[in-house]
């Protein structure tokens, strides 16, 4: 453990105390000097830390930021955010975390960033991931499955993602199948799985996911919505406890997942859906598009569409809108 997490680490477990410089110092084999500098380094990152002449340092404020100091501590998990590679700003966390896997960053590593210039989405769209807005983050799997059943990884994230943010918002956040966030039919989340891999088997998937939890209206796209929108919050989310809510509720169901499969999660992602009996348009990546009712989520996770002409057609992948 580096020595400033070391010392938020003693900051939180003595949150309503001060801490003694002397003290601080012996217990982490510095200097009094040595630890200023450290206090300073910490306050550059935004840390609200008083010090007080016969009493020493109190932290007073954490900042607004995906720090992964702040995200691990007291974090409940095994494998999902025990290595955290946190950025103020990136161009997409998916292409960091891709390349991470590639040079063999365990599995459950997670690339964060403030903000993304150049997010990702599905089908060559971009993300508005605007700094402090929301939570823009990617993490490496290894899963020992083929290719074809990757896009289950996607739907095991939506469901997580749904989870965590009834748990920490109280809205009633919905899943258009297949990757996105929806309240009252209006967009808050998207999830964007990529992967490498060989025809039979998969080497590493990376499932990035991006949730709109403050950020302002004027800065969303048009039929987006964040969670402080939908809430009618007058204050800001903390975007960290979400984070580690996901995490926790993630690392749970990728668990269930592994050992049971899809049927694991079949009966949540369908009292989920807000796709489930809708008249939707389905475009796939041949850019064929169908209509018809969405009538079932079958075993392997694909979208069941009886067609206008009363064909039923099942979809593995595709973007899907609601008819009106």
């Amino acid at each position: 453990m580096e020595k400033n997490d070391k010392i938020l680490e003693l900051f939180k477990e003595q949150k309503d105390s001060y801490l003694s410089g002397e003290e601080v110092s012996q217990s982490l084999g510095i200097t009094r000097q040595a630890l200023w500098k450290h206090i300073e380094k910490l306050r550059d990152t935004g840390y609200i830390i008083e010090a007080v002449p016969h009493l020493g340092y109190k932290l007073m404020r954490a900042p607004d930021k995906m720090l992964a100091s702040e995200i691990k501590w007291n974090l409940k998990t095994k494998i999902i955010g025990k290595e955290i590679h946190f950025y103020e700003s990136v161009g997409s966390t998916n292409n960091i975390a891709y390349e991470l896997a590639e040079k063999g960053a365990s599995e459950g590593s997670v690339v964060i960033a403030d903000e993304q210039t150049k997010g990702k989405g599905r089908l060559g769209r971009t993300w508005v991931s605007p700094g402090k807005g929301g939570i823009y983050l990617s993490f490496i799997l290894r899963p020992d499955i083929s290719p074809n059943e990757v896009p289950m990884i996607t739907l095991v994230v939506a469901v997580s993602a749904v989870r965590a943010i009834r748990k920490f918002a109280q809205v009633e956040a919905l899943i258009r199948w297949p990757n996105d966030i929806m309240i009252s039919d209006k967009k808050t989340g998207g999830i964007l799985t990529e992967l490498k891999g060989e025809p039979d088997r998969v080497n590493f998937v990376i499932p990035g996911i991006g949730i709109n939890v403050n950020t302002p209206k004027g800065a969303l796209p048009e039929g987006g919505t964040s969670l402080k929108e939908e809430s009618k919050s007058s204050s800001d989310f903390k975007r960290v406890e979400l984070a580690k809510i996901f995490f926790e509720i993630l690392e749970e169901e990728y668990i269930k997942f592994k050992e049971k499969g899809f049927r694991a999660l079949e009966s949540e992602l369908k009292s989920y859906s807000c796709t489930l009996g809708r008249d939707v348009s389905v475009t796939t990546g041949a850019k064929k598009k169908f209509h018809g009712k969405a009538v079932d989520i079958t075993e392997n996770g694909g979208l069941r569409v009886k067609l206008d002409d009363g064909e039923e057609k099942v979809f593995l992948s595709g973007d899907v809108r609601f008819m009106r």
